[in-house]
This record gives C-alpha cells, sequence and structure tokens, in this order.
C-alpha cells in the first residue's frame, strides 16, 4: 500500500469576522485586522489582532505593541464610569456618578470661566493625536491656555525643521528607503516609528547599504547599524558642524543645489542699525540675489535668474555680502576642526573624519539620475533628477537638551549642504509638508469674555511682534510661551503649567484640564514636587489649583489628584481621526489618512474623550460647535469628522469626500465618508504623480498636485532657509533694537542663543559641581509611553527597569550586576539596582522610562516589580535649573523653543546596600488608593472555540 500523505488543513478558520482599523499603540499608527469571535452569548469579541498588508504604513508588519493591544481592550485597570472625588486630592477616593451629573459639573465649572475670564481654563492634552480638534475646540471656548505634548517631547526638532526647511523628520518626512546607499540616525528611540524604521533597515540593508548610529547607548537600531558612534550626550550639534567644517574644507558640498533652493545666495544687510543682519529685498518684499547670468540684483523667484553665490553687493561703500560667505566664515573656522571638538564629543578627530569622508563618498561618488523631467518654481525644465544617496532620521535624544534646537537646525543644514533633501536618495517630505513657516499660522492670544479666540493658539512666529505678551510685558499664556524666556515655543510648555499654575505666576488659574497626560508620574519633571503642587493648599485652606478636571482610559497616577473624571474608551472602542490637518500618516509618495471606529462596544459607561469635548461644546453654547439657534451641529465626534470643514471643501478626512465619496482632498461634505473608509480598511491614499516625487517645495507639479488636494490655497514654492531671519529679528531686538526688546536679564541669553546659523553651546547647568555622569532615559520598542506596563503580555518583556551602567564605572564604583547603587543629582536621590552595558558611552548611565509604577495604580499588586524594582529618573529632574546667584530661577528647558531639557541631567553614583524594605527602589512613595482596586492574579479568558 502507498504511502498516504496525511491531510492537514492550511487555512483554519480562525476568526468569523475581520474588522480593520488603526492602531494605537504608539504613534505608528499602523493599520491592523482586529479578529473577532463570537462567544457564548452570542456576541462578537476580539479574539486577536495582526498587521493589515495593504495598508501604507505598516504593509502587514506589526510589533509586539501593536499585536498586545487585545490586553489594553481587557485591561483590568480601565475606568468604569464617570467618577467625583470624596476625599482629599491624592487619596483617590472617589464616587462613581452619571454621565448627566459629570457634564453638569463640568459645565459648572467652565461656563462662569468662559462668561468672565477665559484664560482661568488651562486646557493641555498629552498623545491624543487629535490636536487639530482639541486645539479647535479651545480656541472656541476662549482661553489662551492649550497645548499638548510636543513641549516635553520633540518640538526642537519639529520646530528647528520648519524654520529650516519645511518640515523635518518621522511625520514629516522619511528617507528615500529605495535609493538610499548610506542611512545615518541621531538619538532616535525605539517606540519612534519603529514598524516604518525596522522596514526600512532591512530594505536597505538587504541592498548592502550602511547604517551608521549615533546614540550614546547601543540598543535598538543602533544595535543593528554598521557603524555606531557613542557620542557624549548634548555634544551632537557640535560633532554635526564638525562634519560641516570637514566637508566644505574639503569642498565636498552641492553649489548647484545650494544656488538654486536655498537662501545662500540671498544678501544679508552689513548696515549698521536696525536692518543689520537682515535680507537685501524688494519692493514687494522678496529677498535679492545676484544673477549670475548678467550680474543683475533680482529676486530670487524671478524666472530664469540663476542665483550666484559669490557675488556681493556694495552701496554707499558697504559691502553686502550672501548668506553663504557668511557660512563659510563661521564654520572654516578652526574652532570646529575635529582636532577642537572631538574630546567633547567623546570621539576622536580621525573617528570624525573618516565619517565625513565615508558621507562624502556616498552623496558624490555614488550620485546617480534618474530621467524624470520636471519644471522647477523659476519656469526650468530639468530632464534629470540627480539622486544623492545619504539620508539622515531624528528624534528625541538630540532634542531633549537645551541647545537641542540649534542641534536639530545643524542636522538639517548638513543635509541641505549635501544637497540630499527632497532628491532621490535622500530625505523626503511627507504631504502636507514641505510648507515654509509663512504658510503656518502664528500664535494667537486675543481674549474676549465668552467668545472665541482671535486664532489659533500655537504657530510660527517671525520677529518680537509676535510674541504673546500683555501691554505690560508680562506672559498672555500661563505657560510662558512665546515670550521672551521662549521665543519660538511653537508647540507650549505642557512640563511648566501646573508649577506656573501653582505658583500663580504669571496668574492665577481656577481650573485645569487635562487629557492622557500622566503628569503626577513619568510626564513630569520633579515628579514629588509635582505631586505636592497638585495637592498644596493656600492660607484658607483652598487647593492652590482650585479644580482639576482629568480625562484618561485607564486608573493612571494621575486620576488619584483629579476632582472630576471623564472616563475614555479604549482605542478598539472609538472614533478617531488621523487627519491631514494633523499628524496624518502619509507617505513620501502620497498623501494618506486614517480612521479608527468602534470595533467593539464599551462594556462600561466611559465615552470618546473627544465626544465628551463635543458634549461639552453643546452645553456651553460654543461658536463653532453651535448653529445660530443654539442647536447642536454635531452630536459626537464621529458626526464632527464628517461634517465639519475647516473651509469649505476641506475637512478632517481628505478621501471620499463629495456626496457620493468620488472626491479627493477637496469637496461637499459626504454623509457616508466613514463607512466608505472602514470599506478601504480605514484609511485612504492618494498618490502622487510621479513627475511630482522630489523637488516638492520648488517642483511645480508637486506645487499644483497639492493645491488640487486643498493642502494649499495657492502654489506655495520657497528657499531652505540656512540663515533664519526671524532669529535675527530676536537677536537685533536684544541689541536694542525695536519697539519689543526682551528684559534685561534676558538680553544677553537671546543674543547668544538666537544666532541665525545654527551654533552649539554648552548646556551643562548651574550647580552641577560634582556631578559629572550623564544621566538619560529610553523608550523601548515594546512600551508606548505608561500604557504599555500594565499590559500583561509586554510586562513579560519589560517588568522592571536596572540601571544600566557602563563597564568604565562599574569598575570604578565597584559594582557588579544586582548591586545597588545610590545616584544623586542637585535636586534629588535614588537608590536602584544595577545592570553592566559594555555597549554605552563611558560616562554615560541610563534606564527604560515609564517602566516605574506607583503602587496601587493601574491595577497592578503593590509587589508588582514595576513598583517594586521599577524607578523613574524624573525624581532627579527639576523644572527649574538649580540657582545660580541672580536670584532667578531658570526653567530646565531649550531658551528658544522651551522644550524640556530631559537629556542634560547630570549625576554622581556611589554603591549601597540594597535598601531594608524588601530592596525596593528608592523613593517609595507610599500606595495611591485605585476606583479600579486590583486586577485578579491570573488574567486569562477564551473568545469562541
Amino acid at each position: 500500500m502507498t504511502f498516504q500523505q496525511p491531510k492537514i488543513d492550511t487555512s483554519p478558520k480562525v476568526s468569523d469576522e475581520i474588522r480593520k482599523t488603526t492602531c494605537y499603540m504608539c504613534a505608528c499608527r499602523c493599520g491592523i485586522n482586529v479578529h473577532m469571535k463570537t462567544d457564548e452569548n452570542g456576541e462578537k469579541k476580539v479574539a486577536y489582532i495582526e498587521g493589515n498588508r495593504d495598508h501604507p504604513v505598516n504593509k502587514g508588519v506589526l510589533c509586539a505593541k501593536g499585536s498586545a493591544g487585545i490586553m489594553q481592550v481587557n485591561a483590568p485597570s480601565r475606568l468604569r464610569a464617570p467618577l467625583k472625588r470624596v476625599g482629599p486630592r491624592g487619596s483617590g477616593e472617589f464616587e462613581e456618578i452619571s454621565w448627566d451629573e459629570a457634564l453638569d459639573i463640568a459645565v459648572g465649572l467652565l461656563k462662569p470661566i468662559r462668561e468672565k475670564n477665559p484664560e482661568k481654563l488651562a486646557f493641555f492634552t498629552g498623545r491624543d493625536q487629535s490636536q487639530s480638534f482639541t486645539g479647535f475646540w479651545a480656541q472656541n471656548f476662549g482661553t489662551p491656555n492649550f497645548a499638548a505634548h510636543g513641549g516635553f517631547c520633540s518640538v526642537n526638532m519639529a520646530a528647528g525643521g520648519i524654520y529650516t526647511m519645511g518640515g523635518a523628520f518621522w511625520e514629516f518626512g522619511q528617507p528615500d528607503w529605495d535609493h538610499t546607499k548610506l542611512f545615518m540616525l541621531f538619538g532616535v528611540a525605539e517606540d519612534h516609528d519603529s514598524n516604518p524604521i525596522k522596514m526600512g533597515i532591512g530594505k536597505i540593508k538587504a541592498r548592502g547599504a550602511r547604517v551608521i548610529g549615533v546614540n550614546p547607548i547601543r540598543s535598538g537600531y543602533n544595535a543593528v547599524a554598521d557603524d555606531w558612534v557613542g557620542i557624549t550626550p548634548g555634544t551632537d550639534g557640535l560633532f554635526i558642524l564638525s562634519i560641516v567644517h570637514v566637508l566644505m574644507k574639503a569642498g565636498k558640498i552641492d553649489l548647484d543645489y545650494l544656488s538654486r533652493y536655498t537662501n545662500a545666495p540671498v544678501l544679508v544687510d552689513a548696515s549698521g542699525g536696525p536692518t543689520k543682519g537682515l535680507f537685501l529685498r524688494d519692493s514687494d518684499g522678496k529677498p535679492l540675489v545676484k544673477d549670475r547670468n548678467t550680474g543683475e540684483l533680482t529676486a530670487f523667484d524671478k524666472p530664469g535668474v540663476r542665483p550666484d553665490l559669490s557675488a556681493t553687493h556694495e552701496v554707499d561703500g558697504v559691502t553686502h555680502r550672501p548668506v553663504f560667505h557668511l557660512m563659510a566664515e563661521r564654520y572654516l573656522s578652526d574652532e570646529y576642526a575635529p582636532e577642537a571638538v572631538a574630546e567633547r564629543c567623546g570621539l576622536t578627530a580621525k573617528r570624525i573624519r573618516n565619517i565625513a569622508a565615508e558621507i562624502a563618498r556616498v552623496a558624490f561618488d555614488e550620485a546617480f539620475e534618474l530621467d524624470q523631467e520636471w519644471t522647477d518654481f523659476r519656469g526650468e525644465t530639468h530632464s534629470k533628477m540627480i539622486g544623492r544617496p545619504v539620508s539622515f532620521h531624528s528624534m528625541r535624544g538630540v532634542s531633549a537638551h537645551a541647545n537641542g534646537f540649534q542641534t536639530c537646525r545643524a542636522l538639517h543644514v548638513l543635509q541641505i549642504l549635501l544637497g540630499t533633501v527632497e532628491v532621490p536618495g535622500g530625505f523626503r517630505f511627507k504631504p502636507p509638508y514641505p510648507k515654509p513657516p509663512e504658510a503656518h499660522p502664528k500664535p494667537h492670544g486675543k481674549v474676549t469674555c465668552n467668545a472665541p479666540l482671535d486664532g489659533p493658539h500655537l504657530g510660527f512666529v517671525h520677529g518680537p511682534e509676535d510674541l504673546m505678551l500683555k501691554d505690560d510685558g508680562s506672559p498672555i499664556r500661563i505657560d510662558k510661551a512665546f515670550t521672551w524666556e521662549n521665543p519660538m515655543s511653537s508647540h507650549g510648555l505642557m512640563h511648566m503649567v501646573i508649577s506656573n499654575a501653582h505658583a500663580g505666576n504669571p496668574y492665577k488659574i481656577d481650573t485645569l484640564f487635562m487629557y492622557m497626560a500622566n503628569m503626577s508620574w513619568n510626564s513630569s519633571m520633579n515628579t514629588r514636587g509635582v505631586i505636592d503642587m497638585l495637592t498644596d493648599k493656600d492660607e484658607n485652606g483652598d487647593y492652590k489649583i482650585p479644580n482639576i478636571i482629568y480625562s484618561d482610559a485607564y486608573s493612571s497616577e494621575m486620576v488619584a489628584y483629579a476632582d472630576l473624571i471623564l472616563p475614555d474608551t479604549t482605542y478598539l472602542e472609538r472614533h478617531d481621526c488621523i487627519s491631514l490637518l494633523d499628524r496624518p500618516i502619509c507617505e513620501a509618495d502620497g498623501a494618506a489618512d486614517a480612521i479608527r471606529w468602534p470595533v467593539i462596544e464599551p462594556d462600561r459607561e466611559v465615552r470618546g474623550f473627544q465626544s465628551t469635548l463635543v458634549h461639552l461644546a453643546n452645553r456651553l453654547g460654543m461658536p463653532g460647535f453651535v448653529n445660530e439657534d443654539g442647536s447642536a451641529k454635531y452630536e459626537d465626534y464621529a458626526d464632527y469628522i464628517v461634517n465639519h470643514e475647516r473651509k469649505p471643501g476641506i475637512g478632517p478626512l481628505a478621501g471620499f469626500r463629495g456626496t457620493d465619496g468620488s472626491k479627493v482632498g477637496r469637496g461637499e461634505v459626504n454623509p457616508n465618508q466613514i463607512d466608505q473608509y472602514i470599506e478601504n480598511g480605514g484609511f485612504f491614499v492618494s498618490h502622487i504623480p510621479e513627475e511630482a516625487s522630489y523637488y516638492k517645495p520648488w517642483n511645480m507639479a508637486y506645487q499644483n498636485w497639492a493645491v488640487d488636494m486643498g493642502l494649499f490655497d495657492a502654489p506655495t514654492p520657497y528657499l531652505f532657509q540656512l540663515y533664519s531671519e526671524p532669529m535675527r529679528k530676536f537677536q537685533l531686538a536684544a541689541e536694542g533694537h525695536g519697539e519689543r526688546q526682551p528684559p534685561e536679564h534676558l538680553r544677553e541669553r537671546v543674543q547668544e542663543t538666537m544666532d541665525p546659523m545654527p551654533i552649539w553651546y554648552e548646556t551643562d547647568q548651574h550647580g552641577n559641581d560634582g556631578f559629572t555622569i550623564n544621566a538619560l532615559t529610553q523608550r523601548p520598542m515594546a512600551m508606548y509611553h505608561s500604557w504599555g506596563t500594565q499590559n500583561a503580555w509586554l510586562r513579560q518583556l519589560h517588568g522592571r527597569n536596572p540601571l544600566y551602567v557602563p563597564t568604565k564605572l562599574m569598575r570604578e564604583n565597584g559594582l557588579e550586576d544586582g548591586d545597588w547603587a545610590k545616584v544623586t543629582s542637585p535636586h534629588g536621590e535614588i537608590t536602584v539596582p544595577v545592570m553592566e552595558m559594555a555597549a554605552l558611552n563611558d560616562n554615560t548611565v541610563w534606564t527604560w522610562n515609564a517602566i516605574g509604577k506607583r503602587k496601587g495604580a493601574w491595577a497592578l499588586e503593590e509587589d508588582a516589580p514595576e513598583a517594586t524594582k521599577g524607578f523613574l529618573l524624573n525624581h532627579l529632574i527639576h523644572e527649574l535649573l538649580p540657582a545660580k546667584g541672580d536670584g532667578l530661577r531658570w526653567a530646565n528647558s531649550d531658551p528658544i523653543t522651551g522644550q524640556a531639557a530631559w537629556f542634560d541631567l547630570k549625576v554622581k553614583m556611589e554603591k549601597a546596600a540594597a535598601p531594608a524594605d524588601l530592596a525596593e527602589s528608592q523613593p517609595a512613595l507610599p500606595p495611591i488608593k485605585s476606583p479600579v482596586g486590583t486586577g485578579p492574579k491570573d488574567l486569562e479568558w477564551k473568545v469562541g472555540k
């Protein structure tokens, strides 16, 4: 008898239905297939989650976080109903109330504020990814006090990129994965854009391309890099400008690209007085260049002009020189030579020169051409697209320093000098970028009782005249954004809201309204101090911050410190809009947006926070949310997504517009729009024409496509800004020119830090004598902020976080794995377990962020490793710098944007005995009471058969 091959079902039925939506386990926003099974009660429940192969972001790839989303939806820590505080703040004593009562309480707090003092509301949101909507709500309420988390995350990167080239990394752009041959990362944490970067690195390494990782810590992406540069934290800008020095000295820069597409040939006023250092302009205000063909002074965008990088212009004995001359004068200086900077960077001069040589070799010796005709904004048609296959990527690592803005600008300038931005093989913008700063709104702050604010809260200033200052020079905003303390703070300063409100500086507020921002724990500097601020009372026994409303999906540490809790849904139970008006999912080859929708219905009395805002707006009668007769324009957030128009034909979603869903970008409201998104897998893509693929800021095919899509109202070509005129305007004010000038104590700082060309300056904090070790935190790839460490699957990957210590410091302090160390900063002290790590900068210690939890939070047991062995470096960091003897306390922030300088922390370390109390990490704060209690010992279930 012949052998019979066993019959195996290779395609078993794994679910009863697949519902496609968008992941929310990190900021990648990948497409997911949610497999549903029918349970014994006939209800469909989530069985498991996989990647959607048709999705433009992840193409089916899904990481551990995404797969573990099922555990978020079933987390015991989920809030169950609105809560009203009945005990002291911080006690965790609440009673459940109805939604009607909760909204009545909120309206009772908000209505008199709106009628009498709109600025008394401070509305700040965390990583909610719906800032165009929350900003619209705050604007219609009328408060000037709105921002999201960017001020303590990555505003330096975003603002540095937009002020320099009209966009930045991550959500703004990406490497040309199909053509790049050398990819260089600076300070990229593992949770940022993880699936696309992993896919991209895999693609380029398969082709033999090289990866260089610049990071004090060799983990994640740096672990697979061909070359790891273990730089000293905070010196990235010095390293980059040294590379610029070497490239300029060797002539390895793209002069043709610089002359055509940047302000390198623009002439700078060399005369004295209030115009010194500004651009020479024509009667229409356009920057002037010398035309190489005619030798004439002309506007930069005149058809047929060929700007001259070397020509000067003399008037009345004064020689006006182009930006390129000023750059050469600065960066060819010996102060930027590798030999002058290497020791501070923790590198050798030879290493810097070798990296610069490799960049130059690939950019110029391996340049290539694509046979693609295109026409530029001066009307010149080009038969080829020139490829320079070097690309860069960077994120929070270089951004979260007090010199982060200038460092980010330096990195963008390096790309531009090489001619690798918006060319084949280089860095490519994602729609709706590129946009020059002039295309964005300026910040607004005019308050009128019972009326909307006069414009958007956040934006881009172009000079001192745009600062948010009252007539007496005091700040308009509670966080002091857009003031002389941080003039270009495009994302606001969320990390300063609580301390400023507590101090009543610049004024007292009535209500702090926050969403998804764990400010009493891992999202604040000075954690213990912030807890005290939230609970502190005045001489009358009243809380110094009178009212706190908070919304979250889970019982986080922040919940205990609120007076009213408006419980949010989990991400599979809600509508969300990943919009072109906000933070879309575009790729360089196409505009894309996406939705989330309730693939399951909540089994608790919870509502999506954005819908709660709609309900509050309706009750408050806020313009933008109600009709003239006072009736509601929108029932909930889904209704808003479909029916709201920011301008005629432009709404939150760009796809399936028009009454029948046939229009793209611009079009009438489509009542079935969300259904059509669901049918399409939860996303929409409109691909860019091939002739518009590169040179987007100058390519008229792209500019016209962008207008058709509704990204611009008219073509908006512009020059990259190697020299930033807005920054020079602030310097001029500090030099004594203009009606608005900085206060005396800030004059010198503004003049020194706001240089129009990228500089590097030391960030060593005053009061750091004896504190010589750099201390950093980093996000693990398996976590997304606080959420991941309650997740039953992800906790198995990261249940605790030791302090990683380099071999040199381990030996110097007599430490071995599992020993304990006391780590001290000028602000605080922790005692924590240590582990040796060889692949680490010799003078840097680090740990994973957001692993450590406070006892009682997140429905974890009090002896959970996250609450006993886990810890935060936040206890060592203060929102203010140590006193330096001038009577002032300076913010621990970048002086230009106000971004929190998390990574400037300096510490000292010594071996310590294990803490007597069960060897728990110190400080061990008392447990907080959770309104949801503690989860079961075993968390298990099975859906269907």
